[in-house]
């Protein structure tokens, strides 16, 4: 059978990494397509570095629209990234009849809307495998698996920067600072790790689940989205004290008036699954309502796992490639006319637990003056830590969690509690999610 001719466009650490495994793994992905899924050309701006890695066996080339306009390319491989010049080679292999294959979560989280459209109007697919959790089929899992499922619920750690970090932090006793430096010399943190520390690398990814997991168009924009750089190695020592692990986290929920969609960082009980997922690992739970909770875990970066991923859609979109446009999974998981209008929810109506760091001066009355504000918001404490202050000092620090309430609530307590002449500094305030299925 003819074989399916792939545009590979860039070839750095993913794209090398699917020229080695499609390469490796030919004869097996070969049976499990019915037919031979052969790279015939490659886009890279070092075409001497992409010459040696394809040892001259396909044409290369430095103008990646020279690949995308080829009659002879069946499916365009997107591993450029950015949300510039990547947007334009996508739309402009859909504009000519070729389906794509992506691992950009940032272009589909800020416009998926745009590219999925043009793709539809055009009859071919956008597949994005790759975009979410690296080398874990979470995509496949939300989108066909658990079909017949009312998706309650996704939580992941989806960022394995922030989680070795946050790792480091736990284990080692590292401040922040050191810990990152840590990753970046290990090389699991870029020069600057700014999208993966304040959690938008998160937030692109978990915007794609939630569309997928509720059927509602990609909307990043209305993401709530906070990182882990004011992060204490005294608040990861406080959580483990009351039984918790702070991780960073993609949430998306549905609630009777909206969708929630944030990211930050988050206690979770020691005894989950998830709390235990350590290093630079990413996992995902999913609760249905018919299958209960899911996790699936596994490596969410590197050349190998990535390519994985993008492999497993180059072959679906082979076994699809001559199917009628109108019975392909949809790219959203939902039909394009069947999508929701229902609002993602702002922050102020997110319902959680909450932890709370109060530094405060050692002076009676002070508990009662806290507690009294906590009692006019409705909000009740289900545990609690008071440190003593050391010997000559005049504060101490008081730790909280309470019970599930509405963020605009915690909201109003912490500036009455912020205003009392007793606190000093500001108030600590992380969520808190049981994730018990």
């Amino acid at each position: 059978m003819k074989p399916i001719n792939v545009g590979l466009l860039g070839i750095g650490t993913v794209g090398g990494g699917t020229w080695t495994v499609l390469t490796r793994n030919q004869e097996e992905i070969t049976r499990r397509a019915g037919r031979p899924i052969q790279i015939t050309a490659v886009a890279d701006r070092d075409t001497a570095r992409a010459q040696q890695l394809t040892g001259g066996k396909v044409k290369v080339t430095g103008d990646a629209f020279e690949v995308v306009r080829d009659p002879d390319i069946d499916i365009v491989v997107e591993l450029i990234g950015g949300y510039t010049i990547a947007k334009e080679l996508v739309l402009e292999a859909i504009a000519h009849g070729k389906h794509v294959v992506t691992a950009n979560k940032a272009l589909l989280a800020t416009h998926g809307q745009e590219i999925f459209a043009a793709a539809q109007a055009k009859g071919v697919m956008v597949a994005f495998e790759a975009a979410v959790a690296g080398g874990i089929p979470i995509i496949k899992a939300v989108r066909e698996g658990l079909t017949a499922n009312r998706i309650e619920w996704v939580a992941g750690i989806i960022n394995g920067t922030t989680n070795y970090i946050l790792s480091e932090m736990r284990d080692k006793g590292l401040t922040f600072a050191d810990a990152l430096a840590d990753a970046q010399r290990l090389g699991y943190a870029e020069a600057d790790p700014t999208f993966d520390i304040e959690g938008v690398d998160a937030a692109h990814k978990i915007t794609l689940l939630s569309a997928i997991a509720f059927g509602i168009p990609v909307q990043f924009d209305r993401a709530h989205i906070e990182g882990i750089t004011k992060l204490t190695a005294d608040d990861i020592r406080y959580a483990e004290e009351l039984g918790y692990r702070i991780k960073l986290l993609g949430i998306t929920k549905r609630k009777a008036d909206g969708f929630e969609l944030r990211v930050h960082p988050t206690l979770i009980p020691s005894k989950r699954l998830i709390a235990n997922v350590e290093g630079v690992m990413n996992a995902v739970l999913v609760k249905g309502d018919a299958v209960g909770a899911t996790l699936y875990y596994g490596r969410g970066a590197g050349a190998e796992p990535t390519a994985s991923s993008v492999i497993a859609d180059l072959v679906d979109v082979t076994r699809l490639h001559t199917a009628d446009p109108e019975h392909r999974v949809p790219h959203l998981a939902f039909r394009a006319d069947q999508l929701s209008d229902i609002p993602i929810l702002p922050i102020s109506e997110v319902e959680s637990a909450y932890y709370l760091r109060l530094r405060v001066q050692d002076r009676p009355g002070v508990l009662a003056d806290i507690t009294r504000i906590l009692a006019d918001q409705e909000i009740s404490i289900d545990a609690m830590l008071q440190k003593e202050p050391s010997e000559g000092e005049q504060q101490a620090n008081i730790i909280m969690l309470t019970h599930v309430t509405r963020e605009k609530k915690v909201d109003a307590a912490i500036a009455r509690i912020e205003a009392l002449d007793s606190t000093v500094g500001n108030v600590t305030r992380l969520r808190l999610e049981e994730l018990n299925g």
